[in-house]
């Protein structure tokens, strides 16, 4: 089995809603702390659930580009959340990422969010970011370079699609993704979402 290839630029120039599947299964890292990508969601320029349906602002800014770089917002006041920025500069698309399946710098995930449960490390945005110390600080740095590492998955991955979680905006659109079976989910995907294969 070949290496996993890092993630460049050109991966994030393409749709946000190719961009989002593909990331399921990646390896995300920041500082040595990660783990594997297993649930997303996109936002694209239309939606007006997205931070930049209305326009750039000070807040949403590092969301309309260029592609390759990290949007991160504080949400509620509270929880940071990260964001890889998608599609051509000044398009406002983004994929959030949701959850991870932590496999790198357990013990720094343990001590910043208090739990020893891996379930528990990554399965949220919120926690995500608590856990590999994201903040607002990493806003608008490139994915390709220190402190963020991405790796391509290593094999495709078997996905599951949904509604997106938390919105009322556009709550209906199919736009959440995550790997099949995967423990370290924010939330069980419903019913009627649907598989598909990467």
């Amino acid at each position: 089995m070949s290496p996993p290839q890092p993630l460049g630029r050109e991966f994030f120039t393409r749709s946000v809603h190719d961009v989002a599947p593909d990331l399921i299964g990646s390896s995300l890292l920041v500082d040595g702390v990660g783990g594997v990508i297993v649930e997303v969601e996109a936002y694209d320029r239309e939606d007006p659930a997205s931070h930049g349906f209305r326009g750039q602002t000070a807040r949403n800014r590092s969301m309309f580009g260029p592609p390759g770089q990290a949007y991160v917002y504080r949400s509620y006041g509270i929880h940071w959340c990260l964001n890889f920025v998608c599609e051509e500069e000044g398009t406002a698309a983004a994929v959030l990422i949701r959850a991870l399946h932590p496999t790198d710098g357990l013990d720094r995930m343990r001590a910043r969010r208090g739990a020893d449960d891996l379930r528990f490390l990554c399965s949220g945005p919120g926690k995500l970011c608590h856990a590999l110390g994201v903040t607002g600080g990493h806003d608008g740095l490139p994915l390709d370079r220190p402190p963020f590492q991405l790796l391509g998955a290593r094999t495709a991955a078997e996905l599951v699609t949904g509604t997106r979680i938390g919105i009322t905006a556009a709550s209906d659109r199919p736009w959440r993704y995550g790997l099949v079976g995967s423990p370290f989910l924010s939330r069980r995907f419903g019913l009627s979402a649907a598989r598909r294969s990467a």
